[in-house]
């Protein structure tokens, strides 16, 4: 029985791999992964060696749709750039159809976010284990140390490592700002709300009645800081969360923190406001938060534009 023919690329594609390997040392599951690549662009766009320009935007455009992530998006564009520099180098083509081909940009990742009802039951189920009648002074100190973390980090947005490590001072004297040292030393204020100031009030005093004279830091603990960690936030928020009917897997501190920009985003605060709260350095890390603004305008349009009700016909 005759073997099918060799196909033209064949190979310059072995030739290629054999640079890799070479000269590059390439693993074998990488030159494996370079060959399927290549094989499938020359299968859909029916050759490779002298495929133009068009035809890899036209490739790299489908792979979206065919499921691909931007990772594996970027693979086969790395994959198919190198191929074509290898031809040019060896001067077998003197154009790289790849030259002007952007890398794939992977889709920002949106966060879990807790609803406004999910916060207020693990408010609530903080506020009543901190208000168990049944609960030694010592207990009682911790689980109003977790209502008032909760309550601070909901109202604040802080980063759990800006929140763990808070000042003593944060928030005495009924002040309505904190001052927070956040990435690369930057320092903004944040605004205190009444339910988190009572929160701390309340922790406060319990700390005072034990007799634990005020110190350096607001949550302190036997650890190398001398504060509470955040490994032992995250613990405590869980366990929290589980007691609350939550499912613990998906809340973290960081989740916390997100609840806090969506839902003032959803209540009407705009994106340099929310920015300016989170601490960050540039907006484009705000505008993950995009989604939520495109919800709340395409309801502003629905709702007040006079032509968005009406029907045709």
């Amino acid at each position: 029985m005759a073997r099918p023919a060799r196909h033209p690329d064949d190979t310059l594609i072995e030739l290629f791999l054999d640079m890799l390997a070479a000269e590059r040392g390439a693993a074998r599951n990488t030159l494996d992964a370079y060959r399927r690549d290549l094989l499938d662009f020359r299968e859909r766009v029916g050759g490779l060696a002298a495929a133009t320009a068009r035809a890899v935007r036209d490739y790299l455009g489908a792979l979206p749709k065919r499921g691909l992530a931007a990772s594996s998006q970027a693979r086969r564009l790395s994959a198919l750039r190198q191929f074509f520099r290898f031809q040019v180098a060896e001067g077998q083509r003197e154009d790289d159809p790849t030259a002007t081909a952007e890398r794939p940009k992977p889709r920002p990742h949106l966060p879990k976010v807790l609803s406004v009802a999910d916060v207020e039951k693990l408010l609530q189920a903080a506020q009543e284990e901190a208000a168990a009648s049944e609960l030694t002074a010592a207990r009682r100190l911790a689980a109003l140390r977790v209502f008032a973390l909760i309550e601070l980090l909901y109202a604040t947005g802080l980063r759990v490592s800006e929140l763990v490590s808070l000042p003593d001072s944060a928030g005495r004297g009924g002040r309505p700002f904190i001052a927070v040292r956040g990435k690369g030393g930057r320092e903004r204020l944040v605004p205190l709300n009444a339910s988190a100031h009572a929160a701390l009030g309340s922790y406060r005093e319990a700390r005072t009645a034990l007799g634990k004279p005020p110190g350096k830091w607001l949550f302190p603990a036997d650890s190398a800081s001398g504060h509470l960690t955040r490994q032992a936030f995250a613990r405590d928020l869980k366990t929290m969360s589980a007691r609350a009917g939550l499912d613990s897997r998906k809340i973290s501190p960081h989740v916390l923190r997100h609840a806090f920009a969506t839902h003032l985003l959803s209540g009407g605060a705009d994106l340099r406001s929310v920015q300016t709260l989170l601490g960050h350095a540039d907006i484009s890390t705000t505008q993950i938060y995009t989604h939520v603004l495109d919800e709340r305008l395409k309801e502003l349009v629905n709702k007040h534009h006079p032509l968005a009700e009406k029907s045709g016909g």
